[in-house]
């Protein structure tokens, strides 16, 4: 399984990059993703995962995500 590149949390939210390998034209291409997601925990008290968000979790959602493209930006133009 694929590590994370890189992880930014603000409480129950997270923005978690990826890096993947594709194909393009026969040759393999780096390429980045971002998956995002809220912990919760259930009626039973076990931890769950959701991308469903509540009107407070905005502005958190609207941080990590903003870092998440942060990262990839600073890293693009570092490799370049």
């Amino acid at each position: 399984m694929n590590k994370p590149l890189r992880k930014f949390r603000a409480g129950a939210l997270s923005a978690t990059i990826w890096e993947n390998i594709g194909q393009k034209e026969g040759q393999p291409v780096v390429y980045n993703t971002v998956s995002f997601e809220r912990s919760f925990k259930d009626k039973e008290g076990n931890w769950q995962k959701t991308n469903s968000l509540r009107t407070s979790d905005l502005p958190k959602a609207a941080m990590v995500l903003h870092k998440a493209y942060e990262y990839l930006i600073c890293k693009e133009i570092a490799e370049t």
